[in-house]
């Protein structure tokens, strides 16, 4: 898949285009990737995806931002694996938002990215102060002859499949509930840093896994399988949050125990799948008590995957 930074002045080729966020690539955005592909395959054009970074939410009001289910890079290997030909990486700043509406779709969808076809959510809107919709585009195409279709929602038992049911299922602890609007256990990529290696010294050796200052979407303890470190996915415990035990420095982190491994595997990009919720992140006096924990938390795990095997 080629990658491109910024939408160019003036496009190369013409393209079939879909515009979003695609946090977490659930079903609903996978039923509209492979619309995408089926219409780019049947005008022998590219099948090209534009996406923001940081997300318009995270630009407009950061602190009230949602949690990003996937960083850049892992929604990038996600296009990639579901056949998309073309990512345009767009930097959403004050400029960009500023765009009126018609400047966006001359600048943009015309002139930048030659729309041939173009497929958007339902709810999709574009432009300063969100003033370009549905209709609007399409009298955009008419003019410019380009076509433009409207995703229709996907839903899983009468829910709308959204990147915010997906957030509010991890949130509460329902993994299984988050696997069905996603199509796969959610997951996090990452790689694996040097950590304080406290668990080591307790007996339970941790893979840390570098999360970017990213805001996660789920904290606790967790039944979870690892790809990255041998052919097939292997069974473990994971931790993600502060460490309240053995840190004060506020800082969210991931760790994962694998079991009955215990190589050096700094540097190796990890898939960590989150299978069940165990607890919350809980504070303990000592380090034997949180010793005597993590044991039963990996015995709980262990479990788990005698009555679930990978």
């Amino acid at each position: 898949m080629q990658v491109s930074r910024g939408v160019p002045a003036l496009a190369s080729h013409p393209a079939v285009l879909t515009i979003g966020n695609f946090d977490g690539l659930h079903l609903g955005h996978q039923r509209l990737l492979g619309l995408l592909r089926q219409k780019a395959h049947a005008l022998g054009l590219p099948a090209t995806v534009m996406t923001f970074e940081p997300h318009p939410r995270e630009f407009f009001s950061p602190e009230s931002a949602p949690a990003r289910l996937a960083s850049l890079r892992e929604k990038l290997i996600g296009l990639a694996e579901a056949g998309i030909d073309h990512a345009v990486v767009v930097r959403f700043d004050a400029h960009f938002a500023a765009l009126s509406a018609s400047d966006f779709v001359e600048q943009v969808l015309v002139r930048g990215l030659a729309t041939r076809h173009l497929f958007i959510g339902d709810d999709f809107r574009f432009g300063a102060r969100r003033q370009g919709d549905f209709s609007m585009l399409c009298e955009a195409g008419d003019r410019h002859r380009f076509q433009v279709e409207a995703m229709p929602t996907v839903a899983v038992a009468d829910e709308r499949v959204s990147s915010s049911a997906v957030r509010s299922a991890l949130a509460a602890g329902d993994l299984a509930h988050a696997g069905r609007l996603l199509g796969r256990p959610y997951s996090i990529a990452g790689r694996v840093v040097r950590g304080d290696r406290i668990g080591r010294t307790l007996g339970f050796p941790t893979a840390n896994v570098q999360l970017r200052h990213r805001r996660v979407a789920l904290t606790g303890i967790f039944t979870v399988s690892v790809e990255g470190l041998a052919a097939r996915a292997l069974p473990g415990v994971a931790s993600i949050g502060l460490r309240p035990t053995v840190s004060d420095a506020g800082r969210t982190t991931l760790e994962v125990h694998v079991f009955d491994y215990d190589a050096d595997c700094y540097g190796a990009h990890l898939r960590v799948n989150f299978l069940d919720k165990q607890r919350d992140e809980e504070k303990y006096p000592n380090l034997d008590l949180l010793k005597a924990q993590i044991a039963r938390d990996a015995a709980r795990a262990r479990a788990w995957f005698a009555s679930k095997p990978l």
